[in-house]
């Protein structure tokens, strides 16, 4: 039996299933419910302006654009797990179907366990009978949907109810719960974790998702920050626009210089919840500053100000270089941290 999975590149484990599928789950969230949601938000604001004419036509067009690219969410997700986990051509494109049951009986998170079973199940029958352009995806499409159908509910609600928990609390104790929600999510998007699914997955909003935003942003630009001596100004664009992840290799090989990053998050995610009372949208709460899409989020969640455009420059970017800069510059000194420890490979 071993034997037989390892052929058909099946492989259980936490790496494959939570680590890998993860993100490239994110990667299909992204490329559907996460750039629309941006494409969406821009026609509106353009429409808000009551330019009239071909700028009101065109702001309609780009609104619809987003609207149809986060409707399809479900089977996006569906071939961004199958292309994460290898899946062989017919399994690739019947996934499509199975992200789609998932999405429409189970949100995000019943897409994408629909998407996993589904794949897995294809995986093992394909090309295993002289009709595999009919079992493969008869297989692969009844799996996922009786996954959606059966599973999913399920899942996405607990998660959406972990979700609302989390977000209570943050009201209730905006102080400590800004702290483990900054710091929690933060160390999720640096880890191989995707921090972006977990948002969405656990649907957070309002002032969790601020501070959720806030942590991975001191993250991205912390790293930034703390590492421009070793890595410059394509540094600052790897890991302040890119991902905070390209140092996970360095981390642990010398897990001080997780340490800037995570204390600014640790001391701005209350700042975020108490005095800001900064809020976010699920698709923003995990994304930091990685396309700047936290702060188009935090725009589109507090509204299109002066006030606000200060609040998001402030936590999102120069409060997290400043304390992570001063803290890494202290465990310089201290020989913690030396030259080339936090040195990425950008090949």
């Amino acid at each position: 039996m071993k034997s037989f999975f390892k052929r058909k590149g099946v492989q259980p484990s936490f790496q494959t299933y939570v680590i890998d599928a993860l993100s490239y789950m994110a990667l299909g969230l992204f490329s559907s419910l996460i750039i629309g949601l941006i494409l969406q938000t821009a026609g509106n604001q353009l429409l808000a302006l009551e330019a009239g004419g071909g700028v009101s036509r065109f702001a309609g067009w780009l609104s619809g654009v987003g609207d149809l690219a986060m409707s399809l969410m479900g089977p996006a997700i569906g071939v961004a797990v199958a292309y994460g986990l290898k899946a062989p051509r017919l399994v690739l494109f019947a996934a499509v179907i199975s992200g789609a049951a998932g999405a429409e009986l189970g949100g995000p998170a019943g897409a994408f366990v629909a998407a996993l079973l589904s794949v897995e199940a294809g995986k093992l029958v394909s090309r295993e009978t002289k009709v595999d352009i009919i079992v493969t995806p008869f297989v692969t499409i009844v799996i996922g949907v009786a996954a959606a159908t059966f599973i999913g509910p399920g899942i996405q609600t607990g998660l959406e109810q972990f979700g609302s928990l989390i977000m209570w609390a943050t009201e209730q104790q905006p102080f400590i719960m800004g702290i483990l929600v900054a710091v929690m999510m933060g160390l999720a998007l640096t880890a191989p974790i995707s921090s972006a699914a977990i948002a969405i997955m656990l649907g957070l909003s309002g002032v969790a998702a601020g501070a959720a935003a806030v942590g991975c942003a001191a993250q991205m630009v912390g790293f930034a920050a703390s590492s421009f001596r070793e890595n410059r100004w394509s540094g600052v664009i790897a890991l302040g626009i890119g991902t905070s992840m390209l140092q996970i290799a360095n981390v642990v090989k010398n897990p001080w210089i997780l340490l800037p990053p995570t204390a600014a998050a640790a001391v701005l995610g209350p700042v975020s919840t108490v005095v800001f009372q900064m809020e976010n949208l699920p698709a923003g709460a995990g994304m930091g500053t990685s396309g700047f899409v936290g702060q188009i989020m935090a725009f589109e969640a507090m509204g299109f100000t002066v006030s606000v455009l200060f609040i998001v420059l402030t936590m999102h970017f120069i409060g997290p270089a400043v304390l992570s800069l001063l803290l890494s510059e202290w465990l310089r000194k201290q020989g913690r941290i030396a030259f080339g420890d936090m040195k990425i490979n950008q090949s």
